[in-house]
């Protein structure tokens, strides 16, 4: 079932869905409010999209990381099981704080074996590469708070 009205996106997401990409830009504190947020804002999109995105998040903006070992885990597990059994999509997560790619290779190791695929980048150029993607779309700002619906 296709939901009919379109998806309004939060202010740190845009949706290119000619590519189809979804980019997470978070500000400021990176928290489980934060996390949980861009969690539903992929699942309502795995929900109506009819074909698969892969995922670009630059962290780079995020001023402070204040996450645990065990919400990771718990949201890592969640993600591989809500996505099993479908295409395989790419994550790509640009990082250059530590406690950051910390957490990203732990994501990246418990969703292992999934359809989702996590590597952490430090530069824009080779999360493009890896994704497919023309760089420039990886650096350029918002350009639309929409995502089909």
């Amino acid at each position: 079932m296709k939901p009919t009205k379109t998806l309004k996106l939060p202010p740190d997401v845009e949706f290119q869905k000619d590519i189809p990409l979804l980019i997470h830009r978070p500000r400021g504190l990176l928290n489980e409010a934060a996390v949980n947020k861009i969690i539903r804002v992929i699942g309502e999109l795995e929900f109506s999209m009819n074909k698969p995105f892969h995922r670009f998040a630059d962290t780079l903006e995020a001023d402070a990381v204040d996450l645990n070992f065990h919400y990771i885990l718990h949201v890592s597990l969640y993600r591989r099981l809500s996505y099993s059994g479908r295409p395989p999509v790419k994550t790509a997560i640009l990082a250059t704080d530590k406690t950051m790619i910390h957490y990203a290779k732990l994501h990246g190791i418990i969703t292992q074996g999934s359809p989702i695929k996590v590597r952490i980048f430090q530069e824009p150029e080779a999360a493009a590469k890896w994704l497919g993607v023309p760089v420039d779309l990886l650096s350029k700002e918002k350009t639309s708070g929409e995502a089909p619906g």
